[in-house]
């Protein structure tokens, strides 16, 4: 089977034997938006020389924006009921294959108010689902996949039982970029772990993150934060936001992503007692092999 990886701003491809190996992969940077009305063309330019019938999908592939909208699976969910809801197609294109979306999860459990908002993602729960075979026990385990919307997942006896996002990648982008902070940072440096640790202890503090962004500029303007430290310093304050309404209280956290910023993630972690895991961010097709064997593509 060929397992594709089709986010946002990127498209990998993988070519799988039977057991899910990974036989040879290729990637491009095939963006959504610039592939609008040409994707049957440029899976079938990836892909050429691929001979397999069966080709599974994740990622923003399935969005609104994607080749074709996928409905969301809600939780709690595993691999069955996800291979269920994959949405099987042709293309004209690719003559004598058969194609298939995932279809991205969905949460809307209330809290004690009674309160309930929509929480989705699209992509991420194959790399989830590429990862179970490594979790030991039932669980309940913690996952976090940090990124531009960070995804906080709670797995139990194979099922993906809720996400929660944080948007914290994209805040940082945002007021590095586009924010009168930004003009005081030197974006070009490094990671200053002290700095990032500094950014750590003032999100446990009073203000809330409104009042404590503020402190970006006023420690700069008493020269105790350089410009080369303040970018690190912001991720740490976001970062730390983010653990406080999402880590748990105690036990591990499986980190999914980057070498760069799951490194940060564990010393953040770390600071709070928290074990981390980190994973290796290719699990997709592992994932993925695991839908096609749910859908009775594979053996």
């Amino acid at each position: 089977m060929i397992a594709i990886d089709w986010g946002t701003s990127s498209l990998r491809a993988y070519r799988l034997d039977a057991a899910g190996k990974v036989l040879a992969q290729r990637s491009t940077p095939a963006a959504l938006l610039a592939c609008q009305g040409r994707f049957e063309a440029v899976l079938a330019e990836q892909i050429d020389g691929w001979s397999d019938a069966h080709i599974v999908m994740a990622g923003m592939i399935g969005s609104r924006n994607g080749w074709r909208e996928v409905p969301y699976v809600a939780c709690p969910a595993g691999a069955d009921a996800i291979a269920a809801g994959m949405l099987a197609f042709e293309a004209p294109a690719l003559p004598g294959r058969q194609l298939f979306i995932a279809p991205g999860m969905s949460d809307r459990a209330v809290d004690l108010q009674n309160i309930g908002t929509p929480e989705v993602m699209r992509g991420e729960e194959t790399q989830v689902l590429g990862l179970l075979d490594d979790l030991p026990g039932a669980g309940p385990h913690t996952l976090c996949l940090p990124g531009t919307h960070s995804k906080w997942i709670s797995v139990e006896h194979g099922r993906i039982t809720r996400i929660h996002t944080a948007m914290t990648g994209e805040l940082y982008a945002l007021l590095t970029q586009h924010s009168l902070l930004g003009a005081l940072m030197d974006k070009d440096a490094g990671d200053d772990e002290a700095a990032f640790a500094r950014g750590l202890q003032t999100s446990r503090g009073s203000g809330g993150l409104p009042n404590q962004l503020f402190s970006v500029r006023t420690l700069g303007l008493f020269g105790e934060l350089s410009g080369a430290a303040a970018p690190s310093y912001l991720s740490g304050l976001l970062v730390g936001h983010e653990l406080n309404g999402l880590a748990p209280a105690t036990g591990t956290v499986h980190l999914i992503g980057s070498a760069a910023l799951t490194r940060r993630y564990e010393r953040a972690l770390a600071a709070r007692g928290l074990q981390a895991i980190a994973h290796a961010e290719a699990l997709t097709a592992r994932g993925l092999h695991r839908l096609a064997r749910a859908r009775g593509l594979v053996g």
